[in-house]
């Protein structure tokens, strides 16, 4: 019972964590992470909802592609702890967006140090929440069921997948909005970084424990 509080606790941390990164890379202006593209792009075209609960929306749609994954191989308590925990992702999201709302960088350079800070971020939060063993955010979860029955590795699945969503999210602001907002080249940037970051903090994790991390 006590390792499993600790494997949520590490787990809620990271959870924190990434939510932070994301605030950070829609804060920099320059396109935010591209795990959150999508639900971003749409909080532009309708402010019905905010970003938080659109993300909460799109969360639901990367766990029903899971279920259809793995079909029988389906952990049906997690699919249920995921659902919490997006719910819980989106309200941190909005939360840390409000905790950096008096963040404004007007140069570009300062724009562009944000963006990277945000990856970093982003990135040591999957992480974080990956060492938990408990449960992860259905995006990441979604690319880990994929990467499961695949055999690709689980870095590559996700670097494939953050494209499509930039691209996805291109669609969205051409069409509805009229112009490149909330995505632009920093989501890009994202998209071929944070995959690969992960893989360092695995490589780093690795050295300094000793542990091979699979996948």
């Amino acid at each position: 019972m006590r390792r499993i509080i600790r494997q949520y606790c590490v787990f809620l941390v990271g959870l924190f964590i990434a939510s932070m990164g994301v605030a950070f890379s829609t804060k920099a202006g320059l396109g935010t992470s591209p795990v959150a593209s999508v639900p971003f792009s749409v909080s532009l075209v309708s402010d019905a909802l905010s970003f938080g609960w659109w993300l909460n929306i799109w969360s639901l749609m990367q766990i029903a592609v899971q279920v259809a994954v793995l079909r029988g191989r389906c952990n049906y308590l997690e699919i249920g702890v995921q659902t919490v925990l997006a719910l819980v992702y989106g309200y941190l999201t909005d939360f840390s967006c409000s905790l950096l709302s008096g963040i404004h960088p007007e140069s570009y350079p300062a724009q562009f140090a944000l963006m990277l800070l945000g990856c970093v971020i982003l990135a040591l939060g999957i992480f974080i929440q990956y060492q938990g063993g408990v449960a992860m955010l259905p995006g990441e979860a979604m690319n880990r069921a994929i990467s499961q029955v695949s055999g690709r590795k689980y870095e590559n699945v996700k670097v494939a997948f953050d494209v499509l969503y930039i691209v996805i999210s291109v669609m969205i602001c051409l069409i509805f909005v009229g112009r490149l907002e909330g995505v632009r080249e920093g989501s890009v940037i994202a998209a071929l970084l944070i995959g690969n970051i992960i893989r360092c903090f695995r490589w780093l994790y690795g050295k300094l424990f000793g542990k091979q991390q699979a996948g």
